[in-house]
């Protein structure tokens, strides 16, 4: 495969080529040693392709999760405690876990455990290879990456998508660069307030 086009969100890619640039390099290594055509697999069954040989999302994401735990690269988790009054939330969502519980049962509610959960993450830095529906992208960028920059565990968050004339080659409904693109774009500048590198791949 080949990175076919990049988007830097509040200069995320900058910040990788002079602060991470081994870490860069080993995630356009990867992208560059899959070999997209052996992901060919998957024998469609919808209305539109019934019958074509399309590419798999499950076999191309076991090809990134392979090379990269190689690289070790791995999977990372926040936690964290919510509960119903906004206020404090508001007051508790710099606190460590431990310390959100404490407080949210001295105020006399219940405290609910929650996580976030990214597949790969070195140095402070993480990466999301998505070949899935399109609301799994908007969790990431807005939820999952945002959730470890906030926590302070990472700097910069990677997310991996295929462009459109790639996904047209896939089931349906799976997130495309382009679209991605235009909606962190709509949001304004600021939206979400985490750096990010947005990359499209294609094979």
């Amino acid at each position: 495969m080949k990175i076919a086009e990049k988007y830097s969100h509040l200069n995320g890619l900058e910040f990788l080529i002079v602060h991470k640039s081994h870490l860069w390099q080993e995630i356009c290594k990867v992208i560059a040693s899959i070999d997209a055509e052996k992901c060919k697999t998957k024998v469609s069954k919808e209305k539109t392709k019934r019958g074509q040989l399309l590419y798999s999302p499950v076999e191309m994401n076991n090809s990134f999760k392979r090379k990269l735990s190689k690289l070790n690269w791995t999977e990372s988790r926040v936690n964290y405690w919510v509960t119903k009054d906004e206020k404090l939330i508001r007051k508790t969502l710099t606190m460590s876990a431990e310390k959100q519980k404490k407080e949210i049962e001295e105020a006399g509610l219940n405290p609910i455990f929650s996580y976030n959960q990214t597949d790969f993450v070195k140095d402070r830095i993480a990466v999301e290879v998505q070949f899935g529906k399109y609301f799994f992208v908007t969790y990431d960028l807005f939820v999952k990456h945002l959730a470890f920059y906030v926590g302070d565990k990472i700097d910069v968050g990677i997310e991996i998508l295929p462009m459109k004339t790639f996904q047209s080659q896939m089931s349906s409904g799976v997130s495309y660069y382009e679209g991605e693109l235009y909606n962190i774009i709509r949001q304004g500048r600021g939206v979400p307030s985490v750096p990010l590198v947005i990359v499209g791949i294609e094979p």
